[in-house]
């Protein structure tokens, strides 16, 4: 008798009824836009890894996308918070583009970019996304560190959601460090920065008031770009998974 009621109840809930329990399970919906090829493909792999097991124990969805052809008003609309996840703003589709100045400008939802995303110069034959451009602090890609510095960041805003259990120095192996024509900080909110006299070993490829995480309090979105997404052994610091997970949930309007 009790195996037929179960059986029953089983044969009423339809694909439906699973599809809207799932969604209403899920607190909050992100897309991760990442890049499935070349040297920043291990750094997707593992970003991977550890958002989906954030996301099951958080309980949110994610959504990989590995180009921007999906991207339109319709399809961003049913996402609470965008990661650029290593991807360079160059190449997009034009309702892309269109679509994801809609939503930052409007305030449609949020956006955390890493690493990749400020590589704002004329890269593989496309010219200089200056909305991106001004979006970032109105700065352009200028040099990166190739063979690689450990180095010691400063958080600047301690008081800053995404700062929360993070200390006042901490150590970021093995990164490639951008530099750009000039600092964002002028039209940014800095978050945190890289002290330059700590890279081990010493380069001379430096750009002086070096900001690394920061947010631009100039677009309706909430926005955060974190510099520090070449590495996967990011992932095994404490403290750079703690800096993306603070990210997520503050950009979300999570606690």
């Amino acid at each position: 008798m009790k195996i037929s009621i179960l059986l029953s109840c089983l044969l009423i809930t339809s694909p439906l009824q699973l599809i809207l329990a799932q969604k209403k399970s899920s607190s909050f919906r992100v897309v991760v836009l990442y890049e499935n090829g070349g040297h920043h493909v291990a750094y997707s792999k593992a970003a991977k890894l550890w958002l989906d097991k954030l996301a099951a124990d958080s309980s949110f969805s994610i959504d990989y996308i590995q180009n921007t052809d999906s991207i339109d008003d319709v399809f961003l609309a049913s996402h609470k918070l965008f990661i650029q996840l290593d991807y360079p703003p160059y190449g997009w589709k034009d309702k892309a583009v269109l679509a994801f100045k809609r939503y930052i400008t409007d305030g449609k939802g949020a956006w955390i970019g890493f690493h990749h995303a400020t590589l704002l110069g004329e890269f593989d034959g496309f010219p200089v996304w200056q909305w991106f451009s001004a979006f970032m602090g109105d700065i352009l890609y200028k040099n990166y560190i190739p063979t690689f510095a450990t180095a010691t960041v400063k958080t600047e805003n301690s008081h800053h959601p995404v700062m929360q259990h993070v200390p006042e120095n901490f150590i970021i192996e093995k990164e490639e460090w951008y530099t750009y024509n000039k600092s964002p900080r002028p039209d940014v909110q800095v978050i945190a920065s890289v002290d330059e006299s700590t890279y081990s070993p010493s380069s001379d490829i430096k750009m002086g008031d070096h900001p690394v995480i920061w947010s631009n309090l100039h677009y309706k979105a909430r926005n955060m770009y974190i510099f520090m997404g070449h590495s996967p052994d990011l992932f095994n610091n404490n403290y750079y998974t703690t800096i993306f997970r603070n990210a997520i949930f503050w950009a979300a309007g999570k606690k």
